[in-house]
C-alpha cells in the first residue's frame, strides 16, 4: 500500500521511514521475546511451588483418617493456594486451554505426582488467569486445589509497551534531527540548482555533510564556474562580432545616399535596415549588448505612452489606455525592449494597435492588442520557441530571426512575471505580461 506514495517522498521522508520500520520491528520482537521468557519464567516457577505444595499435601491429607482429611486440607490452604478434600471425584470447572507445558514442568520437579493422575485446567476470571486442578489419592478419594491469585494476565501488558515505546520515540526524534541535519547540504544544493539561470552569477555553495555531499557540492560550483565562464566568452565574441557587423553596416548606409536610382536606394537601405535589427535582436536575445542591468522603479504609464506616441509619429494607429502614472520595478532597458518588440509585431500585423496598462490587487497587467490575423491555436506556445516564424499567420517580410516573442519572455521572465498570449473574440491577438505585485 505504501508503494504509490514512496517516490513521492523525501530523502528524508524515507530515510525516517525506514528508521521507523527498523526500530518498529525492533520493538516488535524485543517485546515477543521479553514476553515470551517473562511467560516461561512464571510458568516454571509457579510449576515449582505447585508441586512442592502438592506433594506436602498428598503425604499429610493421604496419610490422615478419613474424618480428618477436611480440616488437614484446610490448614494446609494458603494465600497462594486453596486445598479441598474429597471423596468422590469433583468436577473441574475448566473454561480455557489445558495447561498441559504447566503440567509437564510440575511433573518434572516432582516425578512421583505422575502416578497420582495430577490433571490440570486454567479457569479464567474476567481477564485473570488461575489454575485448577486434582490429584487422585491412593485410596481413590481426590484433592482439589487452584491458585488463589492469578498467575498469568491474559490482557496485553500495556504498562509494558508504553515504558517500552518511550525510549523508542526518543531514538526516533533524536534520529530524526540528525537526519535532518545531515541531508540540509542536499536540500541548499536542490534550492540553488532550482534558483539557477544560466548566466546568473550565484554565490558559491558551502561544502558540507558526508564526503559524497561534499563531493556533489564541489561539482555543482565546478560546473556553475564553467557555465558562466563559457556564457562570459561567448558574449564577448558576439559583443566583437556585433561591433564588426555595425561598422560596416554603417558605412552601406552612408554609402547608400550616393545611389542615384531612388527605388533602388530604398531597396538597399531596407535590407540595411533588416540586417541591423537581425544583428540587433540576435544580440538582445543572446544577451550580448550589455552587462546585466539592475532593477529599479520606472513609470510603466509613461513608458507605454511614449511607445504608442513614437509609433503614432512614424504612421502606426496606436493609441495608450490606462493610468496617467503607475511605478514598477522593473529592469529599464531590458523591459522596454520586451514592450517594443510587442508593439512593433501588433503593428506590422494589425492596423489598429491598443497597450492597455492596468493594476490589479497583487498583480500588473500591460496588455498589447492588435486586429491582425491572430495565431492558430494550437501555435500559441510555439511562437514563444527561438527562431520560430509562422508562415500561415505571419509573413515571412519581418526583420529579424524570430526571436522577438522569445526576447519578450525571457526579459519577463527575469522579472518574475509571465507573457501570455491569445486571440482576441473579435479577432486579432492579446499579448499579456503580468508581472507581481
Amino acid at each position: 500500500m505504501m508503494r504509490p506514495h514512496w517516490p513521492a517522498m523525501g530523502l528524508i521522508g524515507r530515510l525516517v521511514a525506514i528508521l521507523l520500520f527498523a526500530l518498529a520491528l525492533e520493538f516488535v520482537a524485543s517485546t515477543l521475546l521479553y514476553e515470551r521468557a517473562a511467560e516461561f519464567s512464571v510458568r516454571d516457577d509457579e510449576a515449582r511451588r505447585l508441586a512442592e505444595h502438592l506433594v506436602i499435601v498428598r503425604r499429610l491429607v493421604g496419610e490422615a483418617p478419613p474424618p480428618a482429611r477436611p480440616r488437614y486440607a484446610a490448614e494446609l490452604t494458603t494465600d497462594r493456594y486453596i486445598v479441598r478434600w474429597s471423596p468422590e471425584q469433583p468436577t473441574l470447572p475448566q473454561n480455557g486451554p489445558p495447561p498441559n507445558q504447566i503440567r509437564d514442568q510440575v511433573i518434572a520437579w516432582e516425578p512421583g505426582l505422575e502416578d497420582q493422575q495430577v490433571r490440570l485446567a486454567l479457569l479464567r476470571v474476567g481477564t485473570k488467569s488461575v489454575i485448577t486442578g486434582l490429584m487422585r489419592l491412593p485410596d481413590a478419594s481426590w484433592i482439589y486445589f487452584r491458585t488463589a491469585e492469578p498467575v498469568r494476565s491474559a490482557g496485553v501488558p500495556w504498562e509494558r509497551v508504553i515504558a517500552a515505546a518511550i525510549p523508542v520515540l526518543a531514538v526516533m526524534l533524536m534520529g530524526g534531527l540528525l537526519i535532518r541535519r545531515t541531508v540540509k547540504p542536499i536540500r541548499s544544493l536542490t534550492g540553488a540548482v532550482e534558483r539557477y539561470t544560466p548566466g546568473e552569477a550565484l554565490p558559491e555553495l558551502a561544502e558540507a555533510g558526508p564526503a559524497e555531499i561534499r563531493r556533489l557540492i564541489a561539482a555543482f560550483n565546478a560546473m556553475q564556474a564553467r557555465i558562466r565562464r563559457l556564457i562570459d566568452e561567448r558574449t564577448r565574441a558576439l559583443a566583437a562580432v556585433g561591433h564588426d557587423l555595425r561598422t560596416p553596416l554603417a558605412r552601406l548606409q552612408l554609402r547608400t545616399d550616393a545611389i542615384p536610382d531612388a527605388d533602388l536606394r530604398r531597396e538597399v537601405a531596407a535590407d540595411i535596415e533588416g540586417m541591423e535589427a537581425m544583428v540587433n535582436s540576435l544580440l538582445a536575445f543572446l544577451g550580448g549588448e550589455a552587462d546585466p542591468e539592475v532593477p529599479r522603479r520606472v513609470d510603466l504609464a509613461v513608458l507605454c505612452a511614449s511607445l504608442a506616441d513614437d509609433a503614432s509619429d512614424h504612421g502606426h494607429a496606436v493609441r495608450y489606455e490606462g493610468p496617467a502614472h503607475l511605478e514598477h520595478r522593473v529592469r529599464p532597458s531590458s523591459f522596454r525592449r520586451a514592450v517594443t518588440n510587442l508593439v512593433d509585431n501588433a503593428v506590422h500585423h494589425g492596423r489598429d494597435v491598443v497597450v492597455r496598462l492596468e493594476q490589479r490587487p497583487g498583480h500588473v497587467y500591460l496588455h498589447v492588442e492588435d486586429d491582425g490575423p491572430g495565431i492558430p491555436e494550437e501555435s500559441l506556445a510555439l511562437v514563444l520557441e527561438p527562431f520560430v516564424r509562422l508562415d500561415a499567420a505571419r509573413g515571412r517580410d519581418t526583420a529579424g530571426f524570430g526571436l522577438g516573442l522569445s526576447i519578450v519572455a525571457r526579459a519577463v521572465a527575469a522579472e518574475g512575471g509571465t507573457l501570455e498570449l491569445a486571440n482576441r473574440p473579435a479577432g486579432g491577438l492579446r499579448a499579456t505580461i503580468a508581472l507581481p505585485g
